[in-house]
């Protein structure tokens, strides 16, 4: 075996001939040094390509050609016979196996002719790999045979074994992964006794990839972990690097992204050390794809740059055709669609190049979605009917099915719903045994043909059977067919059902069955937003930790299955097709095995279960929760309108109140109010009467839009309002009629889902009555330290931290057993993907998702100037997903900012509502009397607004 390669230890003239871009040029090199056309220089150059092609194989390459020079003049057959073979392992590491097998045929044919049979033997233990890959696996076993006698008569054990791991590569590919496993075993105890240590690394490494098609993900891991010792041991830190890169991948194919990027980025550190180029153009390549399924498209992008340069660098052109295709869908992600088609047309080129015929037909298609958005129709229509025509006869009926659907899009656009249906038809037919987005999306744009030919009742039940699959679907993740989703809304179908329900059901259930969809929407959307990260989360209740490592077990396997189908599909041939419908029909035993399991799960852990699958609930069971004297009113937009919800002990009404647009526009004016208040005092007090005024007339209209179509139906003492969208970042309590606040005639709570308030209903009394106050004064906000240190002395036997002691590990430490948790900070938004927004603590931030892995069993945690998104007005998924992970953590009651109050009043706010809190019945109560006694000394909103109380306010 090649020991470990150190490309900067080479011979300072093999680097610089190595650098030599042309032929002639490096022939020109060579004559110029005479000395260097001798045995004893082409045996240094023969040395440097077997290391070089591990992780630069366009030098590699360059000094092949400059070996089969110095042959040419030597005349010596045994030099040009390794020259062939030197030559053929280039073609094998740039991914030309039918090239690698030619040289490798010409050197064994000279080592035969030579009578050299070792040679011969170890020449076509270095050609199985592209034999296999060429699916020449008859006449691979045939040469592997020969060299099995050859090495046996030779009494080479150690090369039988080194045999064994390349035979055992044939078995994997056939799908033979038992024989496969038994032969690298039995290699592996030939290697403990006369291996050398990177023997025993490398198919320790070959043995987890194999457990892993097995699903023994835990024995794959430890065996990965296994290598990595003994590598690191042995100071082989290049296989270190491809240990570190094929665990981070394994991470990756079960799911668990955050685990994934974090030991990329860790193995992408140490791959630039060592400049292994190879690996880190790879750790850079999943990274983008992984930043592309999470919508984080900044650093998608740049990733996919990154790769795209480094391996056109290498001169491996399928790998940066690759790049530069998820380069142009993160581009057209952030709505930069002309770059994006030119990198789209450069990726196809390379890909024509490399003789690769499925992905220019999907980069077609990729084109042919982008153009769609971009309204070119004619194109986009031609496009996607010659992907069709490709697609149509291959194993991969799901992108047939997306290419229907698109064409099924375009005839909608112009009226023409025949076509479009018949589409749709077409593309259901083909779904019918297959687990795919895909089919929610056909049964959508059924519905939406059957809308626009005025079949309400056909639409309806067509949007019905979208919502049962797209519910139905079992993969964590929810991944699209393709890396451009063609339905990026999913909440569009519960759109559907909302308004064709109004429109078609009639008498009592109407409204129920309405709302229930409303719920499901708002359930599926979390669900969605924290799809990656539920199957890390664990139970609360620890007698549940079996049957949580059980789900989890089954949402990784069912992960990897996905994952190989996608990577397959991306292979075309017969032993892919075959190997699809294997994994397909592992895939169904999955998926039935993890809905027994969650079907068990949800008697055991309703909260946890409803994060995973948007779990809601009933319309009698949510009315059942509701207060005495209590309303919920939720609202909810479908087909760019808002409509209001009233619930309440026995009735349901849903009300259209305003256009989207309207509000939208309002609530931007709203924001850019209140905004101004961040310029400071010396800009404000001037103008104090002015500001009040016109933040005044905004919250009238919003009031006119949205509590005015309904007031005479709030005959309650409290309300619960569930905003949606980005009225979730609405002060509903500050809205005036007149010059009354909604918060003068009740008191009011949020709740980010009817579901989730009647789960915060159910929650027991906090036992304890210690307190916790964490707090980071900066500049921006100096007064924070008072507010905090008045915080702890009301709430009395109360911790106090500030500062930098005012850390993630105290809140871990303390919070699970304080009944009052007050955190004064700021909040960090992520608008390319909200639920990386964080919250900062006095080491560290916190992520929105750290939020959801808390055990807290507070009564109440506010988080005090940690408003976001002041300055946009967006879907307000950070505010839900920070609200839900608290809640989720075991608080029962939060209270929230809504934009930053730093200064004193918010002080005064806090001193308020603790003093209230000790003598009315409820917090609502006492939020409400903080709001009207602040307002009567600072009267802007900007001051008394911000607060927000959501969860259970008794």
């Amino acid at each position: 075996m090649s020991p470990a390669v150190n490309t900067k230890e080479l011979e300072p003239w093999i680097t610089e001939l190595s650098m030599i871009p042309g032929k002639d040029d490096r022939s020109h090199f060579l004559k110029g040094q005479p000395q260097l056309c001798s045995k004893e220089a082409f045996d240094k150059i023969y040395d440097a390509v077997i290391s070089l092609t591990r992780v630069d194989v366009q030098r590699a390459q360059r000094l092949a050609e400059a070996g089969a020079w110095i042959t040419s003049q030597l005349h010596d057959e045994f030099a040009s016979a390794r020259s062939a073979r030197a030559t053929g392992h280039v073609f094998f590491h740039s991914g030309k196996h039918a090239e690698a097998v030619q040289e490798y045929d010409r050197a064994i044919a000279i080592f035969e002719r030579l009578g050299s049979d070792l040679e011969v033997a170890l020449t076509i233990n270095g050609a199985l790999h592209s034999l296999v890959y060429q699916g020449q696996y008859d006449y691979a076993h045939q040469l592997g045979e020969k060299a099995r006698s050859i090495f046996a008569a030779h009494g080479d054990k150690l090369r039988l074994a080194r045999l064994d791991t390349n035979m055992a590569i044939m078995f994997y590919r056939q799908d033979r992964f038992h024989e496969a496993a038994q032969m690298y075993e039995r290699a592996y105890q030939e290697f403990l006794l006369h291996g050398d240590a990177e023997d025993l690394a490398a198919i320790l490494r070959n043995l987890a990839v194999c457990y892993i098609s097995l699903n023994e993900f835990e024995r794959a891991e430890r065996t990965y972990q296994q290598a990595r010792k003994l590598s690191e041991k042995h100071g082989f830190t290049r296989l270190v690097a491809e240990v570190d890169y094929n665990i981070a991948y394994l991470y990756y194919q079960r799911g668990e992204y955050l685990r994934a990027i974090e030991l990329y980025d860790k193995t992408r550190a140490l791959c630039e050390e060592l400049d292994d180029r190879y690996h880190r153009a790879l750790c850079d390549l999943d990274q983008s794809e992984i930043y592309l399924e999470l919508n984080l498209t900044e650093g998608g992008a740049e990733m996919a740059r990154s790769a795209a340069i480094s391996f056109q660098e290498l001169g491996l052109q399928y790998e940066a055709a690759k790049a530069k295709a998820f380069f142009g869908i993160a581009l057209n992600q952030q709505g930069n669609h002309e770059l994006s088609l030119k990198l789209f047309d450069e990726a196809r080129e390379l890909f024509v190049k490399e003789k690769n015929y499925l992905w220019p037909t999907l980069i077609d298609l990729y084109k042919a979605l982008v153009l769609y958005e971009t309204g070119d129709d004619d194109l986009a229509h031609e496009l996607a009917s010659s992907a069709l025509r490709y697609f149509d006869p291959s194993p991969l009926p799901a992108k047939a099915a997306i290419c229907e659907l698109l064409l099924a899009a375009i005839d909608l656009r112009f009226g023409e719903t025949g076509n479009a249906r018949r589409y749709c038809s077409s593309a259901l037919a083909r779904l019918l045994h297959i687990e795919s987005p895909a089919v929610y999306q056909a049964y959508f744009m059924l519905g939406q043909a059957e809308e626009a030919s005025g079949n309400i009742e056909l639409a309806r039940q067509a949007y019905e059977n979208a919502f049962q699959k797209l519910e139905g679907l079992r993969s964590s993740l929810g991944r699209e067919e393709l890396k451009i989703a063609f339905l990026k809304n999913k909440l569009a179908v519960y759109e559907g059902l909302v308004v064709t329900s109004l429109a078609v059901d009639k008498g009592k259930t109407r409204n129920s069955r309405a709302f229930e969809y409303i719920e499901q929407a708002k359930s599926k959307s979390l669900a969605d937003l924290i799809a990656f990260r539920t199957s890390t989360l664990q139970s609360r209740k620890a007698e549940n930790s079996a049957a949580t490592a059980q789900l989890r077990d089954l949402r990784q396997k069912l992960n990897w299955v996905y994952h190989q189908i996608e990577l397959e599909e991306l292979s075309p041939g017969d032993r892919s097709a075959n190997r699809i419908q294997n994994l397909r029909k592992q895939g169904r035993q999955f998926e039935d095995a993890l809905m027994k399991a969650f079907s068990s799960f949800q008697s055991m852990d309703q909260e946890l279960a409803g994060l995973q699958v948007a779990e809601t609930r009933s319309v009698a069971e949510l009315q059942s929760k509701l207060p005495k004297d209590g309303i919920l009113l939720e609202y909810y937009s479908a087909r760019n309108w808002f409509y209001a919800c009233l619930v309440t002990h026995d009735q349901v009404h849903i009300f259209p109140v305003a256009e989207v647009a309207e509000v939208r526009e309002e609530l931007r004016l709203l924001q850019l109010q209140i905004a101004k208040f961040r310029l400071g005092e010396e800009y404000i007090k001037p103008l104090e009467k002015m500001l009040l005024e016109a933040t005044t007339a905004h919250l009238q209209r919003l009031n006119t839009l949205l509590i005015a179509p309904i007031r005479k139906h709030l005959n309650a003492s409290h309300l619960i309002i569930v905003p949606h969208s980005f009225l979730h970042y609405l002060p509903f309590h500050a809205l005036l009629s007149g010059n009354r606040a909604l918060i003068d005639d009740f008191s009011i709570s949020y709740a980010p889902s009817a579901g989730v308030f009647a789960l915060c209903q159910e929650k027991p009394a906090a036992k304890s009555s210690e307190a916790l106050v964490l707090a980071i004064p900066d500049q921006r906000a100096p007064h924070i330290r008072e507010e905090a240190e008045y915080v702890a002395a009301a709430l009395g036997n109360a911790r106090l931290f500030i500062g930098d002691q005012a850390s993630e590990e105290q809140l871990r430490a303390y919070g699970p057993q304080s009944r009052f948790i007050h955190i004064a900070t700021h909040g960090y938004f992520r608008q390319d993907n909200p639920m990386f927004s964080s919250i900062r603590l006095g080491n560290s931030l916190l992520s929105l998702f750290d939020l959801y892995q808390l055990q807290l069993q507070a009564e109440l945690v506010t988080l005090s100037g940690c408003g976001t998104g002041m300055n946009v007005v967006i879907g307000g998924d950070e505010l839900i997903g920070l609200v839900r992970g608290l809640l989720y953590a075991g608080a029962q009651t939060l209270m929230v900012s809504l934009w930053e109050v730093h200064d004193e009043s918010t002080a005064e706010f806090m001193r308020e509502f603790y003093a209230s809190y000790r003598h009315l019945p409820n917090k609502a109560m006492a939020l409400r009397q903080a709001i009207l006694n602040l307002r009567e000394k600072r009267p802007h909103p900007y001051f008394w607004g911000a607060f927000a109380l959501v969860g259970k306010f008794s």
